[in-house]
């Protein structure tokens, strides 16, 4: 009998390993590769409340990597990740563009999203969203509310992207004070704290006293508030980060979008493709208002909002014109998507160089 119980008994736990094996097999697991921490409270912590989401209504297990340099290192990350079971991976930084698009081909059979890029492949779609329309709104409220008619922008690199953004932010304060002027600051970080409140205080300084930013991380609104300044945040509504300065902030929602797209592949419906949607599709939105807000702008962005939604207000739409004087967009003309991915001018009320 107590043979036969320890035969029993070895065979129960050889058959609970298969099962155990056979379960962790058919797990679903998605990668994220992040070019800052999950705690910036900007754009990879913006990302990975999309992860978490994704979590929790598909059930799938993710699994993350941040602070990864834009370098080789993405394609040693994502082999990485491969190794341990990943179907999808989404890799979220403008400069992974290039290394994913690479080891895409060296591993079909995975379905790559690379986020803020153009490059696809059969298994590599680009995402992104049409960002422009809520810095455009944003403007709008620190046009109201400049009292020097003097507005900083802490900037990141002077890509497409981030010019549009300027651009965007510019044109909205244009529309409601045609006397302010934005000034730009390039810190050449995504993610640096000190630097890039370093150089918020440097267009403090000069007077300016709302400062606007495209960088991952609050040091700029942090810089305004203890200079007695406001600010206008990005990526996530960072109202506790700077409570006396942040007024609104342009800003994601990831998960509907990761949602969708796993549940493709988990259903064999994925197709490679540029996803470059708007308010329209609640991947970017203004974030609420705070009582630092001018009254004002409150319904002036409402109807913004609702003429931006139902297509009579087109942010890029001419006349525009740029630094030199140049007319880049005609009266009436509207400007295509290649066009506003490719931008690599200023509009006439931004003061500062692409460099």
């Amino acid at each position: 009998m107590k043979k036969l119980l320890v035969l029993l008994l070895s065979l129960a736990l050889v058959i609970g390993v298969f099962v155990g094996c056979e379960s962790s097999s058919d797990e679903f697991v998605v990668g994220f590769i992040y070019v800052g921490p999950v705690g910036d409270g900007g754009w990879t912590y913006a990302h990975d409340q999309g992860r978490l989401a994704l979590e929790e209504q598909l059930g799938v297990k993710t699994l993350y990597k941040e602070s990864v340099p834009e370098t080789q290192e993405v394609e040693n990350e994502i082999r990485t990740m491969i190794d341990q079971g990943a179907k999808v991976i989404f890799a979220t930084s403008f400069g992974y563009m290039d290394f994913v698009a690479n080891i895409s081909a060296e591993f079909p059979e995975v379905k790559f999203y690379h986020c803020s890029g153009y490059k696809t492949t059969d298994n590599m779609t680009a995402y992104f969203g049409r960002m422009y329309e809520a810095r455009y709104l944003s403007g709008i409220v620190a046009g109201l509310k400049t009292e020097s008619d003097q507005i900083g922008y802490v900037a990141a690199f002077p890509i497409p992207e981030v010019v549009r953004g300027i651009n965007a932010f510019a044109l909205g304060v244009q529309s409601v004070n045609p006397d302010a002027t934005v000034e730009v600051v390039w810190t050449s970080t995504w993610y640096d704290p000190a630097k890039e409140k370093e150089a918020a205080v440097a267009l403090l300084d000069k007077g300016i006293d709302i400062i606007a930013q495209h960088q991952d991380t609050a040091g700029p609104q942090q810089a305004a508030e203890e200079a007695g300044a406001f600010s206008i945040g990005y990526n996530t509504d960072m109202k506790e980060t700077a409570p006396n300065a942040y007024m609104t902030a342009p800003i994601w929602n990831w998960a509907p979008y990761y949602i969708e797209q796993v549940k493709a592949v988990q259903e064999d419906k994925f197709e490679s493709h540029s996803y470059w949607e708007g308010m329209n599709d609640d991947i970017v939105e203004l974030a609420e208002l705070t009582d630092l807000a001018p009254a004002e702008s409150k319904a002036k962005v409402a109807d913004a909002t609702a003429a931006i939604l139902e297509g009579s207000l087109f942010v890029f739409e001419g006349p525009i014109t740029d630094q030199n004087g140049n007319v880049k967009v005609e009266a009436g003309q509207k400007m295509n998507d290649g066009d506003m991915l490719s931008m690599d001018w200023f509009v006439e009320n931004v003061i500062g160089n692409i460099e």
